[in-house]
């Protein structure tokens, strides 16, 4: 296809994939059942890493550990005793276990004893002109790994252009925070972030459909493919080029494209 031809396309599969009906099967859904600001930061913060495998296994999980938080994770993160930490010594998913857990409740405490947004966490590390989020994410990780009983172990579980991941889970959470296009998916919630800066979340099948479409031309996928993946997608919507996202994420997994 032609460049008009992909634009169309593309946008047409936007369209069809950015509904609110795509949020009950994704992991999306998680952060959609709260309403307080801080609640959607730390709800959306842990669905999209522990977003790996079945989608189902991922919903289910996550309502399991906030249901131990008696679904209030801000008031509960502020406020427990040490008691009440006994609840996540089962708690795992995948490789994330109780060590990873009782960690990101500790940094979640420290953090928003001090601040009222994770936003700060990122925007702290970036200048307003910075083309894209690489230094933010760069600063959100070492922020988050700065208390001085961070598990060596956890570190895997938060990505980093600094070690060349694609750092997919962590884009897809800030396209959930920053786009705001008013159709009720992403939450918008965010505005130190430009959506102009955001990198696609570049997941197996995002990669796969990118590279059928001519948009990643890199053998392997790390930082440096999602950057030619968003940089291809900015020759369609220079603003927005996260937005396909939808596209790409609903072709591979919706259609097999």
């Amino acid at each position: 296809m032609n460049f008009e031809a992909t634009k169309a396309f593309l946008d047409q599969k936007v369209a069809q994939y950015n509904r609110p009906d795509f949020i009950p099967n994704d992991p999306i859904v998680i952060p959609h059942g709260f309403s307080k600001k801080e609640d959607v930061e730390i709800a959306g913060f842990w669905a999209a890493v522990l977003a790996w495998g079945q989608r189902i296994t991922i919903i289910n999980k996550c309502n399991e550990l906030f249901a131990a938080m008696d679904d209030a994770p801000h008031d509960f993160i502020l406020n427990h005793k040490e008691s009440d930490l006994k609840r996540f010594l089962n708690f795992k998913h995948r490789t994330f276990n109780a060590t990873d857990t009782l960690y990101f409740i500790a940094f979640f405490k420290d953090f928003y004893g001090q601040y009222t947004s994770l936003e700060e966490a990122f925007v702290k590390g970036m200048q307003p002109n910075d083309p894209d989020i690489e230094k933010g994410l760069i600063h959100f990780h070492d922020q988050f790994f700065g208390l001085p009983d961070a598990p060596e172990r956890t570190k895997k579980h938060i990505a980093t252009p600094a070690r060349k991941s694609a750092c997919k889970r962590l884009n897809m959470f800030l396209r959930w925070m920053v786009r705001n296009d008013n159709q009720g998916v992403d939450f918008g919630i965010w505005n130190k972030i430009s959506p102009a800066q955001l990198i696609c979340p570049c997941d197996l099948h995002v990669d796969r459909v990118g590279r059928k479409l001519g948009l990643i031309t890199r053998k392997q996928t790390d930082w440096q493919t999602a950057l030619e993946l968003t940089a291809n997608l900015r020759r369609y919507d220079s603003y927005d080029p996260v937005k396909y996202d939808f596209a790409l994420f609903g072709l591979g997994i919706e259609e097999g494209f």
